[in-house]
């Protein structure tokens, strides 16, 4: 719902708040000052959701954070649980894995990346890329999509369920499940599970091509939107494997500022302090990350689909790296920006991950092999893995007593908070300075939010001491004590 109000403020701007913002996981708002002359002053995206979870996670076992942090999403909850495991792995010694336990969380985070990038494709944004952005909100929607285009809503489902059918048989169940554990997994894939999920194989494969050459064709097709839309330059980051290859599980950390050029390489995660600071802003409780190197103006960067396909050298699968291949030449092999592009690089690592999938099913430790290791005890690790999103870190310290007593998270999403202020200032000012605004121009500014897939319930914290109101009422629903503590 967009609400238009008056600001209170000295200077008497208007301001326009659309709240909250639409097709996206979690509860978020932007509002938008505007002058009597309609020219846009001020543009922000505010995270208005409070989760807390680096402070409640302090004081419990560590072998409860695995499964403790997937709440704090119900869309990439897989992705929180590998980060949190492989962080733990290095607490309990476990610096290699065993090849079952490697291939089993690989597995469950291919899968993991299909579905997502289904769901937000799909579901999400390809309303506003099918019919415009400017088309009827009743229409503007996946029932919208359902009914102009059937066969493709069908697809994006049974994609969506296939990802989830490999999530299942390598986590236990669909959402929040509890495959691995600190130095490990805790089952085997059955030889069943495997053969039942490779029967679904050349279909998912098929439509995974066909999603890519879908945007390509959107995107090409009208270069002046696509190539325009909210280009704002950035520096990127990612994980890169051997070779600089994409990587979406493991992998050191490299970063580009906006024209391609290496600002560093081969970063072990542990270090990632060394790279990254973070700062935070009285407006949302969401941090915002930059390269410390560069610091807060010229340090934010791009993560996600968009940075890590051309962050990367090669990609290890055929489809895949066809596709990025065609990407690249779209762009005469230069950096783009253009937020557009995310969903295209999107549905380019969603092929990636079928194949994978394909590629992991044929292999036999899933089914057989030891399912832990450990070594010696370390108090503190870093776990850091591309979700669907992006590069998200968490990082642990571990007391003699095994409870946590420190807990950092920097998921994709706080990553990308300076890069989506950036993008929706762009587009205010293109679309609304001097204009009356209508619904239909606020869109554009909420499909820029949705370009990036953010997922606000994963990156909300706090700043400062939190107000907190109580009321106590009887069993009449009468008033018996108000506590309130108020902001310093």
């Amino acid at each position: 719902m967009t609400t238009l109000e008056t600001a209170a403020k000295p200077e008497g701007l208007r301001r326009i708040a659309i709240d909250p913002v639409s097709r996206v996981e979690g509860h978020g708002k932007v509002t938008i000052l505007l002058d009597d002359q309609r020219k846009v002053h001020q543009v922000r995206l505010h995270i208005v959701e409070f989760r807390g979870f680096e402070r409640f996670i302090q004081g419990r076992p560590y072998w409860e954070v695995p499964v403790m942090v997937q709440r704090l999403c119900g869309i990439c909850p897989v992705s929180h649980h590998l980060a949190a495991a492989k962080a733990l792995d290095l607490v309990v010694g476990a610096k290699t894995l065993t090849p079952t336990a490697d291939r089993v969380r690989r597995l469950m985070h291919y899968g993991q990346i299909l579905q997502s990038h289904a769901l937000h494709f799909f579901h999400l944004a390809s309303p506003d890329l099918l019919f415009g952005f400017g088309s009827a909100p009743a229409k503007r929607n996946v029932v919208g999509v359902a009914a102009a285009q059937p066969e493709l809503a069908r697809q994006g489902v049974l994609l969506r369920k296939f990802g989830q059918e490999v999530i299942r048989v390598t986590a236990g169940k669909r959402v929040h499940g509890t495959g691995a554990v600190p130095g490990g997994v805790n089952k085997h894939v059955t030889r069943a599970e495997r053969d039942e999920l490779k029967a679904a194989l050349s279909q998912v494969l098929e439509w995974a091509r066909a999603g890519v050459q879908l945007i390509s064709r959107l995107h090409l097709a009208n270069r002046h939107l696509y190539d325009t839309f909210g280009t704002a330059k950035s520096n990127l980051l990612s994980l890169v494997g051997a070779r600089g290859a994409l990587e979406l599980y493991d992998g050191t950390l490299r970063a580009r500022d906006p024209d391609g050029k290496i600002l560093f390489d081969g970063l072990d995660c542990q270090q990632y302090r060394s790279r990254i600071a973070e700062e935070v802003k009285s407006w949302s409780y969401m941090k915002f990350p930059y390269l410390s190197a560069l610091g807060p103006e010229a340090g934010w960067y791009k993560v996600g689909p968009l940075a890590r396909v051309q962050n990367c050298d090669v990609i290890t699968t055929p489809l895949a790296e066809a596709e990025r291949a065609a990407f690249r030449d779209a762009f005469d092999g230069a950096i783009t920006h253009a937020p557009l592009a995310y969903h295209w690089a999107r549905l380019i690592e969603l092929l990636h991950a079928a194949e994978l999938i394909a590629r992991l099913l044929d292999d036999d430790a899933l089914s057989e092999g030891p399912l832990t290791a450990t070594g010696p005890r370390r108090a503190e690790g870093v776990g850091v893995i591309e979700a669907p999103r992006g590069t998200l870190i968490h990082h642990y310290k571990v007391a003699p007593d095994d409870l946590v007593t420190m807990c950092n998270l920097i998921v994709s999403t706080t990553h990308n908070n300076t890069a989506m202020n950036e993008v929706i200032r762009e587009v205010a000012r293109a679309e609304l300075d001097g204009r009356e605004p209508t619904e239909a121009l606020l869109n554009h500014v909420e499909v820029a939010i949705r370009a990036f897939d953010p997922c606000l319930s994963c990156a909300t914290h706090a700043l400062g001491q939190m107000p907190l109101l109580v009321d106590l009422v009887d069993a009449q629903g009468l008033l018996v004590k108000q506590l309130r503590r108020d902001s310093p």
